[in-house]
């Protein structure tokens, strides 16, 4: 996979996706077919966009090479336990800085993940911990960590290819909201993948920061029963969440410097401090440029998208 291959897989991605979507409406509206998706059909169609032209991509490439071509190709390396142990600490680092941008990203929208919690919970909890916390997190690696990643590091420098493979894995979500920390999760595992070399590591990091995520909205639902009640408003205003951002500024800040800390402890211990360290310097590609047409066209449908979205929103 290179650069060219990857791009014309995430216009294909996003294409196929508002084809979906284009189709659902026209049963709706035109055929009067009423075409409605449980949470779980939901979250198993949108890995589904993702994983199969994925999927497609990466069968085409391998010229016959079989399990071990795809195992070369992305990465699925082996990783040390103690660093299985430190990529759950670092995840735990990186979580109020997510927070952070999760609070500045509603300051202008809103938060999406709360839009789909009451759909969530009325789901048992063993099903909606395996879709959110293990499958949806394995697609989206073997996507975005994966093919698009390599396939960019395969033609451009390193430091380049974590920013677009970053960028394209929040645009995906489609979503002002999501997008804000998906970015910045984005470039965060991809450093992790280096620190590594294993796609394993940024797996287990988004399952675990996923899971973790589903077990809290569980168990705030225990709690207060009434909080993610859709007739209840718990809308915060912007002067409440300028006043939360403050203070988890300061504490994000010092826990990323952490998180760095410990990334470069699991580089170590995999012995590729060298790899990581190489991130910064600037190698010259071999003709290849990570733009091209189709990306361009992929980022403007997702921008075009997200803004109207917000714009009927906003109208509504």
């Amino acid at each position: 996979m290179n650069s060219k291959k990857v791009n014309w897989l995430f216009l294909s991605i996003i294409l196929f996706e508002f084809f979906i979507v284009g189709a659902i409406l026209v049963l709706n509206l035109v055929f009067k077919v009423r075409f409605s998706l449980s949470i779980v059909e939901n979250l198993i169609l949108s890995e589904m966009i993702l994983f199969l032209p994925a999927m497609i991509f990466v069968l085409a490439s391998l010229h016959g090479r079989g399990a071990q071509g795809l195992n070369e190709m992305l990465g699925f390396h082996k990783i040390k336990i103690s660093t299985f142990f430190m990529i759950i600490l670092f995840t735990i680092l990186i979580m109020p800085m997510t927070t952070v941008l999760n609070a500045i990203s509603m300051l202008f929208v809103d938060n999406a993940v709360t839009a789909i919690s009451e759909d969530v919970l009325n789901m048992p909890f063993p099903v909606m911990l395996f879709m959110i916390g293990i499958f949806g997190p394995f697609c989206e690696e073997f996507v975005f960590r994966g093919v698009i990643y390599k396939g960019y590091k395969n033609s451009g420098p390193v430091l380049w290819s974590i920013f677009w493979s970053a960028l394209l894995f929040g645009l995906m979500h489609l979503n002002f909201n999501q997008a804000a920390y998906a970015i910045a999760i984005g470039i965060m595992f991809a450093l992790l993948v280096e620190a590594t070399g294993s796609l394993w590591s940024s797996a287990i990091a988004h399952m675990f920061f996923n899971s973790q995520e589903v077990c809290l909205m569980y168990i705030m639902n225990h709690l207060r029963p009434d909080t993610y009640n859709s007739s209840a408003d718990y809308t915060l205003s912007n002067e409440t969440l300028i006043s939360v951002i403050g203070p988890y500024l300061i504490i994000a800040v010092i826990a990323t410097s952490l998180a760095v800390c410990v990334l470069v402890w699991i580089a170590k211990n995999e012995r590729r401090e060298n790899m990581l360290r190489n991130i910064w310097f600037w190698r010259k590609s071999r003709g290849a440029h990570l733009v091209s047409i189709p990306l361009i066209i992929a980022i403007v449908l997702c921008l075009a998208y997200m803004s109207l979205n917000l714009v009927l929103e906003m109208l509504a």
